[in-house]
């Protein structure tokens, strides 16, 4: 059946849970892909048959018409299918930044393929320098904090690091009082936690 491939795809992208990605199916992208130059090989061919009978192609309703149509429809439908399944994916990819930093955790980096990669740190460079020439970090919370120092603990041994107003060696299971903006960057990576109360 025709776009059966192609419904598979989106489907997939439906059924991962809001925000996460599965690993991209190449082997399932790459099979779409080839469906579509199919199509559009079968869709040249029927043109070409109806051209060569001398008919004219956009008044011409015969069985050959017809079946370029089917081609020519399953193809664009093809293209929708595939064009959403890389959007959204691009969509959750660039929320990371948000939520992670600009370091992706190995595994999110597995999901993704080499072209997501590469836009993810594209993306991520392209954010940073707007960062650096306006003067403001917007990737940290979007709601201003009660103080601009937390309590936290390290999870995994940072070692010796250079803080916006001293530094400190971030030993693990070690007990600090940073400012926010120092620590958010580990704390969306998993190597500090933040402690309330």
């Amino acid at each position: 059946m025709h776009g059966r491939q192609a419904n598979q795809l989106v489907k997939e992208l439906a059924s991962s849970e809001k925000g996460q990605l599965k690993p991209f199916n190449s082997d399932l992208f790459d099979q779409v892909i080839e469906q579509c130059e199919q199509h559009h090989l079968e869709l040249q061919s029927l043109i070409r048959k109806i051209q060569d009978e001398g008919l004219d192609v956009q008044t011409t309703r015969n069985a050959d018409h017809y079946g370029a149509l089917i081609h020519h429809l399953s193809l664009v439908r093809n293209k929708r299918c595939l064009l959403a399944y890389v959007y959204n994916r691009a969509e959750i990819i660039r929320s990371f930044i948000w939520k992670v930093g600009p370091v992706l955790p190995e595994e999110i980096q597995g999901k993704l393929s080499h072209t997501e990669g590469d836009h993810f740190r594209r993306y991520s460079a392209a954010l940073n320098s707007y960062t650096q020439e306006v003067g403001v970090d917007l990737t940290v919370d979007m709601v201003p904090p009660k103080d601009p120092y937390i309590k936290v603990r390290v999870l995994d041994d940072i070692g010796e690091i250079v803080l916006s107003d001293k530094t400190a060696n971030l030993a693990r299971h070690s007990m600090h009082f940073l400012r926010r903006t120092d620590a958010e960057q580990y704390i969306s990576q998993g190597l500090m936690e933040e402690l309330t109360g």
